[in-house]
């Protein structure tokens, strides 16, 4: 069984999405439940780079750094909440088998470039190399604006970033879940321009009609699980006592 990771999240840009709830429950695996804001479910593309990935433990000094770009949506499986990733690509073809195999997650080898663009803003590009898989290219600058905030000031942003718990459907069918642990996020609305973005069509699903809600987050480390099957476990009920005369 894989070993608990460490690793740092840095330079991400969460673009957000507005869709209908019945857009993503199509695309989930039972028994996945889309978790909603105001009515609506979100679909979010998310570059950005790990670095320093390595077994829990281990100093920084022996990871390895892995940009990645991932789309993902909010799920509950019995009430607990979670993100349920549909792609996640990424450079390094170890790391990607490595992803696929212990944490059965749906990582695609992919040649990404993350660049600052020399003016407090980032340039980030993936462009999808997997053989006998869809193509998908992403392209876009993005940068912080405005004043930093914490995601507990912000209700939807709360609701998009605090996740703990990300869960991911096996070869077999099996539905397993990995926990992380991290600082709750600093975050900055986000100025965001896209040059391609294919991603939502290589996952099948039409474009989002809505502009996103972006932010820019410079980063948590981080702490992963190893991955575990999901046990569906019914809740106790208490013993009916009958009353005596």
């Amino acid at each position: 069984m894989v070993l608990p990771l460490a690793m740092g999240w840095r330079h991400l840009l969460f673009a957000n999405y507005p869709v209908d709830p019945a857009v993503v429950d199509a695309h989930l695996p039972d028994p996945l439940a889309v978790d909603t804001f105001d009515g609506d479910a979100w679909l979010s593309v998310v570059p950005f780079t790990n670095v320093d990935v390595r077994p829990k433990g281990l100093p920084a000094a022996v990871g390895v750094d892995l940009p990645e770009l991932n789309l993902r949506t909010y799920v509950t499986c019995d009430g607990e909440p979670g993100v349920y990733f549909f792609s996640l690509d990424a450079q390094g073809v170890s790391s990607v088998i490595g992803a696929r195999l212990f944490h059965h997650l749906p990582y695609y080898y992919a040649r990404v470039r993350l660049e600052s663009d020399g003016e407090g803003g980032v340039r980030f590009e993936s462009r999808r190399l997997h053989p006998g898989d869809r193509p998908a290219h992403y392209r876009a600058t993005y940068r912080p604006s405005g004043d930093a905030f914490e995601s507990g000031e912000d209700p939807l942003a709360a609701f998009l970033t605090e996740r703990y718990r990300f869960y991911t459907e096996a070869g077999d069918g099996a539905l397993r879940y990995t926990n992380v642990a991290h600082e709750p996020w600093t975050l900055y609305p986000a100025t965001v321009t896209t040059e391609a973005n294919t991603l939502f069509a290589a996952n099948g699903f039409a474009e989002p009609e809505a502009e996103p809600v972006c932010y820019y987050g410079p980063g948590v480390d981080v702490t992963a699980s190893r991955s575990d099957q999901w046990i569906h476990r019914e809740r106790e009920e208490s013993p009916v006592v009958e009353e005596t005369a």
